[in-house]
């Protein structure tokens, strides 16, 4: 069979050989790509995770993952809003919870989201990091063989005819002059016809962005480990009361994922005194009676040691080996004492009371489960300084304790707390409840103030005494194992991110070799050039300064004759050619 030949332009035989075809009829062998294979599948799937664009996309899903989180109840927090929400939907509630969305945090994919994310940022950094302090250990790369194709390029005449430096002497003060502005030089062929030296800095903007990825690691570590062995709980404490460090003494209490009641720090607080500051100056009448400062003493108990005294304020917690105790909130506390049909004390104590506004006018719910024959309840406001408005009723003129006052409405039957379902303390449910006093009762509202402090409920079930007022405080006890990581790791990571932006990485080559000037007279050129990694908007500005100090060292420096400098605008490329 003859070998297949392309014909020229003229339909001749080139003599060439060319491609072979298939003949009519004839299939031609499929071409195929060599098979990657497993290992060449984890490689390539490796390389996929360890890209900086995968880390990016990750740490924006890990965002949109957390979003649920924030929609839905979480079980963690409150198992008795989702049993009401699966309640509430029974073809929606049992999917949502099939799926982990009552649980997100701890949930199989916004862990596989949040490893992924960790597993790739180690990937993109570590490896970085290790070439880059393999560059940093290297010496600067060598002297380009035409210089007039750098960005910035200039060449100078140093000396007189007479004067001119030798060249090897210019090389070495020129090292000495870059390595004074912060360069890291090296001289090359000092004993040829044209000696160079290469410098480079801005090393440092490399280190800005490995301090700044390794600094995320750092942050997300710490948030795993703040919420995995964290807990953060609300407590509200009246005045001579204490709260002990156990989970029974929380009012609300949110733990970690991975949360254990043996864990946490055994202290106690005791609120000794709480004293508030308003303003009282009436210059200006607009801000008078606002609340200007905030002023808890506590008695802070750890077992083993002594007592010792401590000043909470707003922004100013107190800290017991790590948790820690914010104030957020206060309000007066009235104390009440309730005797039922019987005779006997149903309840004493402080009721701790909701203000409303500015004047801590505080609505206060009081339950009596105790009473006999018949549970009472109480429901309604107390006004600190207790005025009569024009309209005739009463409200609270200052939110000062000059004149407290309280307005209730009372209740028995049945008050719901044996069923086993738990209720708001803070809210009376009245359904199924017979009223005793009320604004629309006969016997009207129950009226309590210093000089009438105490009343008879009708009908004979009891009677309501209000014996003082005390205040309390509100407070947030947070325990974060990780804060201090992600403080430091946010730290690193902002002060990396403007090491990256404001180091620059440039290059500087400077070789000096005998010449003529523009009288055709022995003279020494010294020929300089400029490069930067990436966008340099001040690498002109240095060469000027390079120029300058060039000058100052060796007088008089002008450009040779026919010299041309070279200042390009364009990005230039970060490895030219080399000798």
């Amino acid at each position: 069979m003859s070998t297949p030949t392309r014909s020229g332009r003229n339909g001749t035989d080139s003599g060439v050989e060319g491609p072979s075809f298939p003949a009519p009829g004839e299939r031609a062998d499929d071409t195929r790509l060599p098979a990657l294979g497993p290992l060449g599948m984890a490689r390539w799937a490796w390389t996929q995770l360890t890209k900086m664009n995968t880390a990016l996309f990750l740490l924006l899903l890990l965002a949109v993952a957390a979003v649920p989180g924030s929609i839905f109840p979480q079980r963690i927090q409150d198992t008795g809003a989702v049993a009401d929400y699966i309640d509430a939907n029974p073809t929606l509630g049992p999917w949502l919870d099939r799926l982990q969305f009552f649980d997100v945090f701890s949930s199989a994919w916004f862990s596989a989201i949040y490893i992924l994310l960790f597993v790739s940022l180690i990937g993109c950094v570590l490896p970085r990091a290790a070439k880059h302090w393999r560059a940093w250990r290297a010496q600067p790369p060598r002297t380009p063989k035409r210089l007039g194709r750098l960005p910035e390029h200039h060449r100078l005449v140093l000396g007189g005819p007479a004067d001119a430096p030798a060249p090897d002497e210019v090389v070495a003060e020129a090292a000495r002059l870059l390595r004074k502005r912060g360069y890291r030089v090296v001289v090359r062929d000092t004993g040829g016809p044209a000696p160079s030296v290469a410098a480079e800095r801005g090393m440092w903007k490399e280190v800005g962005n490995v301090v700044f990825h390794l600094a995320l690691l750092g942050v997300l570590v710490s948030v795993a480990v703040g919420s995995l062995f964290g807990y953060k709980g609300q407590k509200i404490l009246v005045e001579g009361e204490s709260f002990a460090n156990s989970l029974i003494n929380y009012d609300a209490f949110i733990p970690g994922t991975n949360y254990d009641a043996d864990r946490l720090e055994p202290f106690s607080l005791t609120l000794e005194n709480f004293e508030v500051e308003f303003y009282r100056d009436t210059v200006d009448p607009s801000q008078y009676g606002t609340p200007v400062d905030f002023t808890a003493e506590v008695t802070v108990q750890e077992p083993g040691g002594q007592p010792r005294q401590e000043t909470l304020k707003v922004n100013a917690p107190v800290n017991v080996d790590g948790v820690k105790s914010f104030l957020i909130g206060n309000g007066y506390a009235p104390v009440i004492r309730v005797r039922d049909g019987n005779g006997d004390v149903a309840f004493e104590g402080p009721v701790v009371g909701i203000p409303s506004d500015g004047v801590y006018t505080s609505s206060v719910v009081l339950k009596a489960p105790d009473a006999a024959p018949d549970q009472l309840g109480f429901t309604g406001l107390l006004l600190p300084t207790a005025v009569t408005g024009q309209d005739g009723l009463p409200r609270s003129a200052d939110p000062g304790l000059a004149n407290p006052k309280l307005i209730l409405s009372s209740y028995y039957g049945d008050l719901g707390l044996d069923s086993g379902v738990p209720q708001n303390v803070y809210v009376l449910d009245v359904e199924g409840l017979t009223e005793l006093n009320g604004m629309l009762a006969p016997d009207g509202p129950i009226t309590l103030d210093a000089a009438d402090p105490a009343y008879e409920l009708p009908q004979g079930k009891g009677s309501i005494e209000f014996l003082d007022v005390k205040r309390y405080v509100g407070l947030d006890i947070v325990y974060d194992p990780g804060r201090t990581g992600a403080f430091v790791s946010f730290v690193l990571a902002f002060t990396g991110l403007l090491m990256s932006m404001f180091i620059s990485r440039r290059r500087v080559w400077v070789r000096a070799s005998e010449g003529v000037d523009k009288d055709a007279g022995p003279a020494t050129i010294l020929e300089y050039g400029l490069l930067a990694r990436g966008e340099d908007p001040r690498l002109t500005a240095e060469a000027q300064r390079l120029g300058e100090l060039f000058t100052e060292q060796w007088g008089s420096a002008r450009p040779p004759a026919g010299a041309v400098t070279h200042h390009k605008t364009s990005r230039a490329r970060s490895g030219p050619a080399h000798d």
